[in-house]
């Protein structure tokens, strides 16, 4: 249901935009979302957008660098991502909730797409 591209390897100050691609998804997915995990840490909250109204929320981490965005005729959610720093080196995965709340707090989600690796070189 959920399919993320994008990831590659970037110099430090690069960017990259991560794309996920949604398909058959519920009503239970009003909210999507990335998060990501390096290696050897537990899976942390990137960002956040809903379907209807495009609110955004982000991870006092990676505020002001990445920037979340939704085309609902395609049914895409993106993760551009700018000024990237080895530390934002992870397998970044999407995924789709019934609210914002509950994606923040990686409650009840009802989809997961796989990871795509993202790798940030100094």
């Amino acid at each position: 249901q959920l399919q993320a591209s994008g990831g590659g390897l970037v110099q430090a100050g690069g960017s990259l935009r991560l794309s996920c691609a949604a398909s058959r998804l519920t009503t239970s997915s009003n909210v999507m979302g990335w998060f990501r995990q390096a290696p050897g840490r537990e899976r942390e909250y990137v960002s956040s957008i809903t379907w209807r109204g495009g609110r955004t929320h982000y991870a006092d981490s990676v505020k002001g660098r990445f920037t979340v965005s939704r085309d609902g005729a395609k049914n895409m959610v993106y993760l551009q991502m700018s000024s990237l720093k080895p530390e934002d080196t992870a397998l970044y995965y999407c995924a789709a909730a019934i609210d914002s709340s509950s994606l923040r707090d990686n409650r009840n989600i009802a989809y997961w797409g796989q990871g795509t690796l993202v790798t940030v070189s100094s």
